[in-house]
């Protein structure tokens, strides 16, 4: 063979090459992009509102039919959570400010009083409109997907506009939110408009037709008003949810939101409706663990507003979704560990024996059950029996605290008092003793995990 013919040769083999490479990237592009919708499991017909045959699955419950839009848009603001992602610790309620720490810099809510300068004071209906279903502020600004509204896309325009309207009736704060520390090209907002165009679907809600009321209902609280998806749904190499692993869990913000699918051994498979409800509700299962973190924060301003009837709603979506394993969560030691520290898998002086005796043995228990209270009973709970540690790591940092029916459980935080070393020899001995697998947390874990909650 010549030589010409063997150069004509390796440009083609090459340019073979090129073309699978390309031929792949752009399958995998596809396969990101056009994933299911959040709802597209159940099958069936998807009709508009007008056409549904049952009671209108949108809008505040029943209890508050008869309300102003003041009231049912204080309900739904409730559902949506908005206090959470924009009100600053000690300070005003929705006044912005609160820093979301990210791999690629630290981004910041921003004021929703109705502040004409710094708040959206000014903000017409379209113009609120354009911003929670679009990702588009006033001024034709892009907003970061930090905002929700690839959710919120499904909210109704009167659920929207009601939300509004209770915001307005807010006195106006004056604050400006801290510049964003983007770095480059995440800083360039016009890229958020690409991001839209491939990611948000820019439609609203519609009912399922073979689907009764109360799963309709669950399906608008869980993927438009509560976003819950945002949360416990893993992400795609852009950011967007990867929704073929719908609610399979992921980490958010340095906390880790579990798995709610049905599956038995990494999900809700094994929990009662009764366990959800509570938890749901109350930020409590006996047998299940307590809610802490960003969970803790959605149960206290969210969930444990919302109607019985709403939370049994959405417990019946979430059983209906379809069970997926994460690998790494074994299921859940429900076993109570020896009531004596000398006995058990943990009963040698393992590194955080003697800080779990100082600081937690008193509440917790050594069996894992606690003799005080049982919202510290450590048996059962998903974070004990998770081997990443990172939301009993983060629980030892900062500390959690639980209200209801009159109980208080209040978990003083350690971060300040203790070193990234002890707090992971602790949180390593927990998951050692009670959980289903020890964790192997570093010193450098502990450190990155302060960096990622501030």
């Amino acid at each position: 063979m010549s030589g010409a013919e063997q150069s004509g040769r390796a440009k083609r083999y090459t340019l073979w090459i090129l073309a699978a490479v390309v031929g792949v990237v752009a399958i995998v592009f596809a396969w990101m992009v056009f994933a299911p919708g959040p709802t597209d499991f159940a099958g069936g017909r998807r009709v508009a509102l007008t056409d549904y045959q049952g009671q209108d699955p949108t809008g505040a419950p029943p209890e508050l039919k008869g309300a102003s839009i003041v009231e049912r848009g204080e309900y739904l603001t409730r559902a949506a959570d908005c206090v959470v992602c924009h009100t600053p610790k000690d300070g005003a309620p929705f006044a912005g400010g609160v820093a979301f720490v990210l791999p690629f810099g630290t981004l910041y809510s921003t004021n929703i009083t109705p502040d004409a300068e710094t708040g959206i004071g000014n903000y017409s209906d379209a113009e609120f409109l354009d911003a929670v279903h679009k990702g588009v502020g006033r001024g034709k600004t892009r907003l970061y997907p930090a905002m929700p509204y690839a959710s919120y896309t499904y909210m109704t325009d009167a659920d929207a506009l009601a939300i509004k309207a209770y915001l307005f009736s807010l006195k106006p704060v004056h604050a400006s939110a801290p510049h964003n520390t983007l770095r480059f090209p995440f800083n360039q907002r016009g890229l958020m408009g690409v991001w839209s165009a491939l990611f948000d679907s820019d439609k609203r809600f519609r009912p399922h037709a073979e689907r009764g009321p109360e799963w309709n209902r669950g399906a608008y609280l869980v993927e438009a008003l509560g976003h819950c998806g945002e949360c416990h749904t893993p992400r795609n190499i852009f950011q967007a949810l990867n929704t073929r692993k719908q609610f399979a869990g992921t980490v958010q913000a340095g906390w880790r939101a579990y798995n709610i699918t049905p599956d038995r051994n990494s999900g809700l498979g094994a929990w009662s409706d009764a366990d959800l409800v509570h938890y749901l509700s109350l930020g409590h299962a006996d047998g299940h663990g307590t809610a802490a973190g960003p969970m803790g924060e959605v149960v206290d301003d969210s969930l444990s507003k919302l109607t019985p009837g709403d939370i049994t709603a959405m417990v019946a979506y979430l059983r209906s979704v379809p069970a997926v394993a994460t690998a790494d969560l074994p299921q859940p030691n429900i076993n109570p560990a020896p009531s004596s520290h000398a006995e058990g898998v943990a009963a040698k002086d393992l590194p955080g024996k003697a800080m779990y005796e100082g600081a937690c043995a008193s509440c917790h228990g050594w069996s894992g059950v606690s003799p005080v209270i049982p919202f510290a009973t450590l048996t059962g709970a998903r974070a004990v029996n998770d081997r990443t540690a990172i939301n009993v790591a983060q629980v030892i940092l900062s500390g959690a605290r639980r209200h209801v029916a009159g109980d208080t459980a209040d978990m003083p935080a350690f971060g300040a008092a203790y070193s990234d070393e002890e707090i992971a020899g602790l949180s390593n001995y927990v998951t050692a003793r009670f959980g289903a697998s020890p964790s192997q947390l570093s010193a450098a874990t502990i450190a990155k995990l302060r960096e990622e909650s501030l």
